[in-house]
């Protein structure tokens, strides 16, 4: 699978340090002052397969999500929450639905940030941060920061801090919904949790 960058600039393609990214797909784009060093600047900045930091990313209305190729000979800093590169080839541009379709579309897995992730009775669902991730009965659901994990009967649910936690139960007469809410009621961060007979959040 090829790697990609996810970005996010403003609506004219403007970016960090006044680069101007190209709004239309297949256009190149070469970082003018790339270096090596494991530090911010000198590259052309993303999130890798659109796995990181969500903080990094601009949630405004206006804001333009971009995937980029990045070509087997560029050469890629790890950063740790995100990751620079000296070029790349635009291959999407849109919305945060959009884009983040794309990068599953084209194989990429794991905490997208900003991703709906679905899977049915006994699958698994991640999604980065401010995602959503449901999952089916006996499924599991992770989210990370701001996000909310749905999951179905006898499902576990996991999310990171300020996220959102739903689980379905049956009562004996009807399905329940219980909603927990991390840094509530002792809810933890990235802690699964799964609602035992009485239809209470524990741990899982």
């Amino acid at each position: 699978m090829p790697n990609y960058i996810l970005k996010t600039v403003q609506a004219d393609g403007s970016a960090y340090g006044d680069f101007v990214w190209p709004l239309e797909v297949g256009a190149q784009v070469v970082a003018p002052d790339f270096n090596t060093d494991a530090s911010c600047g000198g590259g052309l900045h993303g999130l890798l397969n659109g796995c990181g930091n969500g903080a990094l990313l601009n949630w405004g209305d206006g804001a333009v999500w971009i995937v980029a190729k990045v070509p087997k000979k560029a050469q890629m800093v790890d950063l740790g929450d995100k990751v620079k590169v000296d070029r790349c080839k635009i291959v999407h541009v849109g919305n945060r639905e959009t884009a983040t379709t794309f990068l599953v579309d084209h194989g990429c897995s794991g905490p997208i940030v900003g991703v709906t992730a679905t899977a049915g009775d006994g699958g698994t669902a991640t999604a980065g941060d401010d995602g959503t991730a449901t999952a089916g009965k006996w499924g599991t659901a992770t989210a990370g920061y701001g996000g909310t994990a749905t999951a179905g009967k006898w499902g576990t649910a996991t999310a990171g801090d300020g996220g959102t936690l739903i689980l379905r139960w049956w009562d004996g007469c009807r399905d329940r919904t219980v909603v927990g809410h991390v840094g509530e009621n002792g809810i933890l961060a990235n802690v699964a949790y799964r609602l035992n007979e009485n239809g209470k959040l524990v741990k899982a």
